[in-house]
């Protein structure tokens, strides 16, 4: 196959050829790469990647007077098999390529499936809020086409990134859906219909909701009775594996045995590296449960070894090894395995932030140097008019442009408790607002708010649900969420953005209280950075007038109360003042001071395409499918 590239890509790169033989060409290579050429072994796996690097090369080449439909078709194929061969990376650039050209060619079929397969790259890849900005759109456009397939298959994507960032029940409502829409029992309808009720049942099992987990596995298995592909017996090891741990938690430990002899099978049979180590791992979990210790914890071993080789797989590796030596009473050798899940989970996040960060300046950057970018005249008129006021604006401008991808993986780490995805928002302005009270100068003022908003960024690299609910790893869980500070505090000072050393500061003292009982470094008065200092009273005060996990919200005269209550031990006691004076006046002033306080946050395109969703959901539950279709 490798082989049959060489005539392809004389035609796509010679200066010679006419728009019309570069389109023959391409629509061949397109051919080559869809249906990807997923094999059994390492060794197919390689020669997918080598067709993958070279049909990417040879795509950036393409001359524009050859772009049309034909290119637009390649670039999906790429990054579709980009996505299915475990580059996400890779696929990126192609997959935002075809989203642009679908654009301008004005095709809304094939700007729907380009954007589905770039928002399923960006959550590989690990950004999950641009992932989602894309599937509101691909839904949005499913919807207008009445593509009931195209539309359960968004909203299956959907359901699994909001799986990824842990806000499981927004996930079922989404995967729900799917079971709506795919009404038919054709085998398509079936096959994407039990996807969807896998990824439920995973849902339920983190949610703790076994009997709704089990209906759930038990629906998804039926419907993938008969997998041909190797993606396809992918999707039932998951279904299966997914099931034996429900029902693991339901104490039925043989029923649970023989949906990993299932497993097993099909993943034999798929030849998917990913498959057997998924059924191994929910094998030796099996045993553990079922009084075999030594056995399953062996076997769970040797898979944690093989997850270390494919990194892929290795935090679903290391979470089972917790939880299993956790049942085994062998509770240091959990936390050893705990440490090691906390430090992979943070290396991934980091990784994840700083690669599409860097993505996201490069962006910047070539559009400053395009002629009729908006940086460029907007540089002009600065020459022209010498107003330092326009100046200021497009200087503010260019440093939100530079932290928006910052900000957006802030929100979505917030998201498992503030839902509403404002409460980064209403911090950063409020501490602006007090900074002003100190007399700040209009842009630090600025750069204080762009810099409290990513406060809890850190938070993204905290692995969620991995802790039991019961037994001696608790101990573990208030170090486990302190870790978030110096997480942030990395990312943060890894970002090569000018100007960020104050949210890195915040990130990272927020925590820190004035009278040095705070963490991560015990230091007390003016030690403590004024920025953090400054944010982590606009910090409390939204928490404590906001529900969270465990507690109720306070009204904001009680929230000022305890803020007062801990004046010179937690907080600066002059900021504190200021703080019970600004409060109050600034709810006179606006009456919502919620509204006004996350007006920002409503302003955001992540935000927005949440909302979007959201809005599609209630839409659907609140009118009758036949009125619908």
């Amino acid at each position: 196959m490798i082989d049959a590239l060489a005539p392809i890509e004389t035609v796509v790169t010679s200066q010679t050829s006419t728009p019309e033989d570069v389109a023959r060409a391409l629509a061949e290579l397109g051919r080559l790469l869809d249906p990807l050429p997923i094999g059994t072994s390492r060794e197919s796996t390689q020669m997918s990647v080598q067709l993958l690097g070279r049909a990417v090369d040879m795509v950036a080449g393409v001359r524009p007077r050859a772009e049309g439909p034909e290119l637009a078709e390649c670039l999906f194929s790429i990054a579709k098999c980009a996505y299915f061969a475990g580059h996400a990376v890779k696929g990126l650039a192609p997959a935002q390529r075809a989203v642009e050209l679908c654009r301008c060619l004005e095709v809304r079929a094939p700007l729907q499936k380009a954007l589905l397969v770039r928002g399923a790259l960006l959550a590989d890849s690990g950004n999950q809020p641009l992932a989602i900005e894309a599937y509101a759109e691909a839904l949005e456009i499913a919807i207008e086409l009445r593509d009931p397939i195209a539309e359960g298959k968004v909203f299956n994507n959907l359901g699994a990134a909001l799986i990824n960032a842990a806000q499981f029940r927004d996930a079922i409502a989404c995967l729900e859906r799917v079971v709506t829409v795919t009404e038919g029992n054709d085998e398509h309808s079936r096959t994407v219909r039990g996807a969807a009720l896998a990824n439920v049942a995973l849902a339920c099992l983190h949610l703790e909701d076994y009997a709704r987990g089990l209906r759930a596995a038990k629906a998804s298995v039926e419907l993938l009775d008969n997998p041909v592909t190797a993606l396809e017996r992918l999707a039932r090891v998951l279904a299966e594996t997914h099931y034996a741990r429900l029902l693991l938690e339901v104490d039925a430990p043989e029923t649970a045995r023989e949906r990993c002899e299932s497993a097993k099978r099909f993943a034999h049979e798929s030849g998917l590296e990913r498959a057997e180590l998924e059924a191994g791992m929910a094998e030796g979990l099996c045993e553990v449960y079922s009084g075999k210790v030594d056995i399953g914890l062996s076997r769970l071993s040797r898979w944690l070894d093989q997850a270390r080789v494919l990194k892929a797989t290795l935090g679903d590796a290391l979470t089972a090894m917790v939880k299993a030596n956790e049942l085994a009473n062998r509770h240091e050798v959990a936390l050893v395995y705990l440490h090691e899940l906390m430090m992979h989970t943070k290396q991934v996040q980091l990784d994840s932030a700083l690669l599409h960060h860097r993505l996201h300046l490069e962006q910047l950057e070539q559009r400053a140097f395009a002629p009729s970018s908006p940086d460029v005249l907007m540089a002009q008129r600065d020459v022209k008019l010498r107003n330092q006021l326009v100046q200021r604006v497009a200087h503010q401008e260019l440093m939100k442009a530079r932290v928006e991808i910052l900000e957006r993986l802030a929100v979505t780490a917030d998201l498992r408790s503030d839902a509403t995805g404002e409460h980064s928002y209403r911090v950063g302005k409020l501490a602006a607002l007090l900074a002003q009270e100190l007399g700040w100068d209009e842009d630090i003022v600025f750069l204080l708010e762009l810099a409290a908003r990513l406060h809890d960024i850190g938070k993204i690299g905290l692995p969620e649900g991995i802790l039991p609910r019961k037994g001696r790893l608790n101990e573990a869980d208030l170090e486990l969420a302190q870790t978030h500070v110096q997480i942030g505090a990395d990312i943060l000072a890894q970002s090569n953005v000018p100007h960020l050393k104050m949210a890195e500061e915040i990130a990272r003292f927020h925590h820190e209280h004035w009278d040095g009982g705070g963490y991560p470094f015990g230091l007390a008065y003016s030690a403590i950075p004024i920025a953090a200092r400054i944010a982590a009273l606009a910090d409390a005060f939204d928490e404590l007038t906001h529900a969270r996990a465990h507690e109720q919200a306070r009204p904001p005269q009680d929230a000022l109360h305890e803020i007062a209550s801990e004046r010179g031990k937690q907080f600066d006691p002059e900021l504190t003042d200021l703080f019970l004076e600004l409060v109050p006046r600034l709810q006179l002033e606006y009456g919502d001071l919620d509204a006004y306080l996350g007006q920002a946050a409503r302003e955001s395109s992540f935000i927005q395409a949440r909302r979007k969703i959201a809005s599609t959901l209630k839409a659907f539950s609140e009118s009758a499918p036949i009125e619908r279709r």
